[in-house]
Formats: structure tokens, sequence, C-alpha cells
């Protein structure tokens, strides 16, 4: 007896496979991160310098700005299809910053495109970032909260006329010094849901300042990781982005794709883990045979490659998900968790398959090494995410194991 499903489903609604125009963007952007990513990136990551010049080279490839329409000379990707783009690209380090692929400059043009209400606004904010001429930073996480709950935002933003004058304190702003354009979130009321409103300042005004450049555990990325001080900025009201009291609409904009675009580095750092460690086993000798003859190597490289697998799959899903209209927030739980620990796991197996070398910085592993323990923290830590998806699962039930949106 055959069980034949309601809906014949189409092979492409299952799978991604990359279409021509994708496939040629792949092929670019292997080539230009082997030509003029790779060279220097020892000394980018010991001086902290970014490379304007690159970066620019890259704009004019139209190549900058995966989501963002090609009319503004984004790339005009599917969610599915930046995926593969921002995996290819995390395999060099700095790859993602290059290509605009790096937190904060993805997540805040995904988010200006879709809110911003003008040509004249997005052509202010927007633009310049796609084309690779300024950076940009979200400015959100405080000293006294406002990290994984937005409530406990301090910083107040107070109506005077037709203006907002800004005094707060922001710290661990990622890419703040050089940046350019800010979006910046402070408290608006006292309203427990509509008491935060977002804004858009520009580097140049007066009234804020960077306190400093915090030392990390990791390495030091492009514009580092900054404490902010407001004393008396001002930000007209049309700067200001979406309705008084929006702030967390605003947030949840952002932070839902974003943190899927963390999934595809991660994993595109993972497989890069798992290419220097393979390679090395491959050659290496010991006790008359290679490393990778023996069985004890070949479950750890089994084990990584599995889980790296599993993340692309979850990663894959959410961005389809995301593609068809849905938020797709368990399913970005999910590979968030995952990625994060794959990550983890791919650089201490190459480090340990490595040896000594894998210690020293001969090779690229100890840089992800010491990048990887942000994963579980950064933009919402993994224990957050198992608390959203207990919760979803507790409200939805069975619907929660649904396949499809």
């Amino acid at each position: 007896m055959s069980v034949q499903t309601e809906q014949t489903l189409d092979r492409k609604t299952l799978w991604f496979e990359p279409d021509e125009e994708q496939r040629d963007i792949l092929a670019a952007l292997k080539d230009f991160l082997k030509k003029r990513v790779a060279p220097g990136a020892a000394e980018r990551d010991q001086t902290g310098e970014f490379p304007f010049e690159i970066v620019r080279e890259l704009g004019k490839m139209g190549v900058m700005g995966a989501l963002t329409p090609e009319t503004y000379g984004g790339a005009g990707l599917s969610v599915v299809g930046m995926a593969a783009v921002y995996e290819e690209a995390a395999r060099s380090p700095f790859g993602p910053v290059m290509f605009n692929a790096a937190p904060p400059d993805d997540g805040n043009m995904i988010l200006l495109n879709k809110i911003l209400a003008t040509e004249a606004l997005k052509q202010r904010w927007l633009q310049p970032i796609i084309d690779g001429t300024v950076r940009s930073a979200f400015a959100m996480t405080e000293p006294q909260g406002c990290g994984s709950d937005p409530s406990l935002t301090y910083t107040t933003a107070t109506k005077q006329g037709d203006k907002w004058i800004i005094n707060g304190r922001k710290w661990f702003i990622t890419g703040a010094e050089g940046a350019q354009h800010f979006i910046l979130l402070a408290r608006t009321s006292d309203d427990e849901r509509k008491g935060l409103t977002a804004f858009l300042f520009d580097a140049k005004q007066t009234g804020w300042r960077i306190e400093r450049r915090i030392p990390i555990m990791g390495p030091e990325e492009h514009g580092g990781h900054c404490e902010l001080v407001f004393e008396g900025l001002e930000i007209p009201d049309e700067n200001r982005l979406l309705g008084v009291g929006d702030g967390l609409k605003v947030t949840q904009i952002r932070l839902g794709t974003a943190r899927l675009t963390h999934c595809m580095r991660w994993l595109g750092l993972s497989k890069r883990c798992l290419e220097e460690a393979s390679a090395y086993v491959a050659q290496r000798m010991s006790f008359g045979q290679t490393l990778a003859a023996h069985e004890g190597v070949q479950w750890m490289l089994g084990d990584v490659a599995k889980d790296i697998q599993i993340g692309r799959l979850l990663t894959m899903q959410a961005a389809w998900k995301l593609d068809q209209g849905d938020f797709a927030r368990s399913d970005i739980s999910i590979a968030k968790i995952h990625a994060a620990d794959t990550l983890h796991k791919a650089a201490d197996t190459a480090i340990q398959l490595l040896g000594a070398r894998g210690y020293s910085k001969d090779t690229i592993v100890e840089w992800i090494y010491r990048y990887a323990r942000q994963a579980r923290l950064v933009d919402g830590a993994s224990e957050i995410h198992k608390m959203v998806l207990s919760r979803a699962y507790l409200s939805e039930g069975q619907d929660f194991f649904r396949w499809g949106v």
C-alpha cells in the first residue's frame, strides 16, 4: 500500500543549489579572498587596522550588502543565497568584514533597507554602507543591563522641540571605533513594552564620545568593542527609526536575520578548521602510518564533519523559513546554539590534531579558537536561546515539531 502526500514537494523547495548568478558570486568571492584578503591577514590581526581600500574594491564589484536590492548596488540575494555566500566568505577570518558580511554592518543594512521610509533617507544612511565608503555600529548594550534583556535600558532620549537629547552610556559596541553611522536604542518613557525608541546619528555630531576600546580575550576585529558616553547628543526627530516606542520592534527586525548570519559565518570558520586539520593528518606520519589512518583520528574528524553538516542544514532551514516570510524564531535559536558549539568543537579538535603547531600562531586555527569563545555569548547567550525554545515548546506542544512554515 502506497501512501501519497496531499502536496507534491518540489525538490528545490527542500534543498539549496546555487543558481548561475550565485555560483558566479561564490567564484568571485573565492578568488578575491585568496588574492586580496588572505595576504596581510596576520598583520591585521595584530594591528586592528581596517583596510578600507579593499572594501571599496568590493563595493565596485556589487557584492556588498547581500540582502539589499541590486538597485542600491547590493547583491539582492535571498537569505538562503546569503547563507552560501557568508559561509564561503568566512573561510578567511577577515572575509566577512571585507564583504560587509560581518556584524554590525550586515544587520544594519538589512534593517535600514526594511524600515527607512524615504529614498532620501536610504541614500543618506544606507547607500554609503553598501558602497563600503563608511562603516556603522548598533548601540544597544549597556553596563548596567540591556544585553539579552532590552528592558534594562537606562540611556535616555528626552524630547525638546523637534529634537531628542541623549544621555547615558553604552558598552561592548562592536565596530564603534571608525564607524560613521550609528543606530542607537534609548529610553523615551517608562512604558514596559513601548518605552524604547531607536535613532540614527552620525559620528561627526557632538555630545558623545568613545570612552575606551575594551580589551577582549579574542581577536581584535574591525573597530573593536567600545564603551560610549552620551552627554547631550542632539538627534533631529527626522532621524528617529519607526515610531516613538518602537525600539523593541526595531531590535527584533534587526536581530532575527543577524543572529542567523552568525551561524553562516561560524560554519565557514568550522569548515576551515577541518580543512587545516585534515590536510595535516593526511601527510603527518606517526608509528609507521599517517595520522589520518589511525581510527581515533578518524573518529575526531568524522564527529566534527557531522556537526558542521547538521549546522548547515539547521541554518538553511531557518534561512528558507525567513525567505517564506516566517520569523523562524525557534529555528534560529536552534541553529545558533548548535553552530556556536560546533565552532568551538571544530577549533579545539583542530588544535588537538595539529599538536604544538595548532597552538602556535603559525596556523589560523589559534585565531579561530580565541574567536570561538564569544559565540555562545553574542546576540543572546546559549542559555537564553534554550529558554526561548522551552517556552515555545510549552506553548506550541507537538506543533513545535511541525514541518514547513
